[in-house]
């Protein structure tokens, strides 16, 4: 890992430690602390959501244009000055304004995070790169909620000030370790292991309508969609409400699984990445599916199996740790991909799309799934399982439309074996080497040049090659 690559990961887990201080007490912070009520709370939440809705449809094409750099430190400064501000909100204005700076500043921080990744890594370390950012995210909001609910106090507002100005600190130390990296140019690029497809797609002009001609990229943002539609946006309302009404769970083993999920990723991110890393990316989303059809039949058992409480309780916690280990099989295999469809130009727009996918799953999610778990609990099970079916099944489809290098990057970086005529017999032998069979063609190893394969070359590294930081 480069000193770059090194920088930008340190200030990405630090700004998730910020996020990890507040985002687990908004909801009681604004209807309880401030004593806003729980229908502002309500569209508090639902701003924050709808700024990034906002947001994100431009976001792609400045990265683009400007460099990510310039997106990523304004992003943070504005998802900073939200974040102060809203520890301050003492009115229903105030909390609104605050909540949709805030979600704008850390939408926009996204795309333009992912984008650096891309831009300093090559197609052998993107991988590890993104899983190592998803690492380090969860680490970050693991430990920042574990601090900061020793510091909470709801009898004392002060308190949860601080914990906003804690994370508006950490926003501006990001937009502060980011400004330090010396991005390498956009020129430096080197072209993609892309199908005729995407290359298409590149000449073809910039914008949504070249990214949606991309048939590849499409079935990956309807994959996406699904992705989050069934586990992130089902964590915090329909499987919470699931969990309390149909399981008779009690509301504090919410953050009992929540860590669960955490900590399966954590110990699981570097075990996991060593076993797929070199595997059709396709297949590892296809087993995610499968794997997350078990974790909703079991969270099924929990509140349908007429248990005790205690089997009832363990189930539920092992539906998230089920997910964790999913979402640890994803990390690496999602945004490399994304990253790897995506035309030289249009990298900031590819990942600023599937940004956007991933925030109208988080709305759509819970207005479906809240419900549905608090009231239908058998149909809400079989919804469930029946979208993660749907995910294995969307996965091999788009396996289909992938080159093998994209499916597989590990495909890309062979060396590549040539022929070497041996001397007919008669020939003088060579001192120090064993006697040729007449006629025979041996190997030989020559220095890595790009693969050729269905559909486009695929070059050594995908992406641009780093500069050196001084």
């Amino acid at each position: 890992m480069g000193a770059a690559m090194r920088r930008i990961q340190a200030g990405n887990a630090l700004s998730a430690f910020g996020l990890g201080f507040t985002v687990p007490y908004l909801y009681v912070y604004v209807a309880q602390v401030r004593d806003l009520g729980a229908g502002t709370a309500g569209v508090v939440l639902a701003v924050f959501a709808m700024a990034a809705l906002v947001v994100l449809p431009f976001t792609g094409r400045i990265i683009d244009r400007r460099g990510p750099l310039p997106v990523l430190v304004s992003g943070a400064v504005l998802a900073s000055v939200g974040a102060l501000a809203m520890g301050f909100s003492g009115s229903v204005p105030a909390a609104v304004t605050s909540a949709a700076v805030l979600g704008a500043g850390t939408a926009v921080m996204q795309p333009a995070l992912a984008t650096m990744i891309v831009w300093c890594s090559s197609a052998a370390t993107r991988t590890r790169a993104f899983a190592t950012q998803f690492f380090l995210a969860n680490l970050g909001l693991g430990v920042g909620g574990l601090v900061g609910g020793q510091i909470v106090d709801q009898d004392r507002p002060g308190s949860f000030t601080l914990l906003f100005a804690v994370e508006a600190v950490m926003f501006l130390v990001l937009a502060g370790m980011a400004a330090s990296v010396r991005l390498p140019r956009p020129a430096a690029f080197a072209v993609s292991a892309l199908s005729k497809e995407t290359n298409a797609a590149g000449r073809g002009g910039s914008g949504v309508r070249a990214l949606l001609r991309h048939r590849a990229m499409v079935r990956l943002l309807g994959l996406g969609f699904v992705l989050f539609f069934a586990c992130y946006g089902q964590f915090e309302s329909g499987l919470a409400a699931y969990g309390t009404e149909a399981a008779g769970i009690d509301p504090s083993t919410l953050g009992v699984a929540l860590a669960a999920n955490t900590a399966v990723i954590v110990v699981a991110q570097f075990v996991v990445l060593r076993l797929v890393e070199r595997r059709s990316r396709t297949r590892v989303i296809a087993a995610v599916g499968l794997i997350w059809t078990a974790a909703w039949i079991v969270a099924g058992y929990a509140g349908l199996g007429h248990g005790s409480t205690t089997m009832a309780t363990a189930a539920f916690i092992s539906t998230y740790a089920l997910f964790g280990l999913g979402e640890a099989m994803l990390a690496p295999t999602v945004a490399p991909l994304v990253a790897d469809l995506a035309p030289t130009s249009m990298v900031g727009q590819y990942n600023s799309a599937f940004a956007l996918v991933k925030q109208l799953a988080l709305a759509v999610g819970p207005a479906v799934g809240g419900p549905m778990g608090a009231s239908l609990h058998g149909p809400y099970i079989v919804t469930f399982v029946l979208f993660s079916l749907g995910i294995t099944v969307l996965a091999l489809r788009l396996g289909r439309r992938l080159t093998p290098a994209q499916d597989r990057p590990s495909l890309a970086s062979p060396s590549r074996v040539v022929a070497r005529r041996v001397p007919t017999a008669g020939a003088e032998p060579v001192p120090g080497q064993a006697e040729p069979v007449p006629g025979r063609v041996e190997p030989v190893q020559v220095q890595a040049e790009p693969l050729s394969v269905q559909g486009g070359s695929v070059p050594e590294q995908v992406g641009p090659v780093p500069e050196r930081v001084g």
